[in-house]
């Protein structure tokens, strides 16, 4: 049989078909594939977005019971090694070891608490922005918000004072002056509204008490404060604070640091300087060593003698520059609440909501 030329194998093509059709689809088949899968991949994660929820593992993480952004107001020291504080957003906190361990208290609304007072360790109020005014009976583990008479015009509540026999005072913008007799349970207005904001007030006794408040204005009462008379004071700027060892002795302090004293009641009063020209915001008596202290910006504190004639100021700490609108002296020391909450022995500073006491004493979520 004849060979049959070469060129006429490369030419017949049905020797060749099968392998060319494979080929052929085979990449008709990858090019599928690979025009589909971007779809398959979108719908994949569209079935999961929808239908596969994540499930929580280990332990739920809780925020600290005093974050760095929370302010407290107001202090109360109500008994050796408790503390209450109270601040920005309504937030309450309590310790029973002295600030080293604090937990949360359920207060109603969100305020913010310019000040806490308490009687004891189970009955305390605190007061604050819009005229709130919250108190509790069982030493915080519940808190109910108290009815007030209020302003049309503003409501801000500024500082609260407990006394003996169930009765408790309040000052605010709008010249609110409030007296309560039932543990902060009912409240009642003791002057008429005027354009004048009150910004502290204090008693020595049950019959003498005294306000203090914007424009160097100033209030005393000698009834317990059914009548109240105003004092004539050499400021111009607001008093924020005021304090009295007794009947006739007393201090008011305010911005620019000013100092004003009194010797006869509040009768009169007149400016000492104070070494220091920071606002100064809050001043307390200390018995013991006999000693007025005040504290304001900047980690600003000043101190005067018994007489409160010879005043010196000075720092808490160099490298601490925070405002203090409280000051308690309780059971042989000196508290100071503001943007820090912290205790003072007149030589070191020691700081009770830093980060190393930021976490409640409580039990870990499941």
């Amino acid at each position: 049989m004849d060979r049959l030329p070469a060129a006429a194998i490369d030419s017949d093509t049905s020797g060749i078909a099968p392998t060319a059709l494979l080929s052929s689809g085979r990449g008709q088949v990858i090019k599928i594939i690979g025009s589909v899968t971007p779809w398959l991949i979108i719908a994949g994660l569209l079935w999961a977005g929808f239908f596969i929820k994540p499930q929580p593992v280990g332990s739920t993480v809780k925020p600290p019971v005093i974050e760095r952004r929370d302010f407290f107001y107001g202090l109360a020291v109500p008994a050796p090694d408790v503390l209450w504080v109270a601040g920005t957003n309504g937030k309450v906190v309590r310790s029973e070891n002295g600030g080293a361990l604090w937990n949360p208290q359920v207060v109603p609304g969100k305020a913010h608490l310019q000040d806490i007072s308490a009687w004891d360790s189970r009955h305390a109020v605190a007061v604050g922005n819009k005229g709130v005014i919250v108190v509790t009976v069982d030493g915080g583990t519940t808190w109910m918000e108290s009815p007030a008479p209020k302003s049309d015009v503003a409501n801000k509540l500024m500082r609260v004072l407990t006394l003996p026999d169930r009765q408790a005072w309040t000052v605010g913008e709008m010249g609110a002056l409030l007296h309560s007799i039932d543990f902060g349970k009912s409240w009642q207005r003791m002057r008429a509204e005027e354009d004048v904001g009150w910004n502290d007030v204090t008693f020595a006794g049950s019959a003498n008490g005294w306000v203090v408040g914007e424009f160097g204005r100033a209030l005393r009462t000698v009834d317990g404060g059914t009548t109240w008379v105003a004092s004539q004071t050499p400021a111009t700027s607001s008093l924020m604070g005021v304090a009295f060892r007794d009947d006739q002795n007393g201090v008011a302090v305010g911005l620019e640091g000013v100092v004003l004293v009194t010797q006869d009641g509040g009768t009169s009063w007149h400016a000492i300087k104070s070494g220091t020209q920071e606002h100064l915001l809050t001043v307390a008596w200390d018995a013991v060593q006999r000693v007025w202290i005040a504290a304001g910006n900047l980690g600003v504190w000043v101190r005067g003698d018994a007489a409160a004639e010879n005043w010196v100021a000075g720092r808490l700490d160099e490298r601490d520059l925070s405002w203090h609108t409280k000051v308690v002296v309780a059971n042989g020391k000196t508290y100071f609440a503001g943007s820090t909450v912290g205790h003072w022995n007149g030589k070191q500073w020691q700081v009770v909501t830093n980060a190393s006491a930021l976490q409640a004493a409580t039990t870990p979520s499941d």
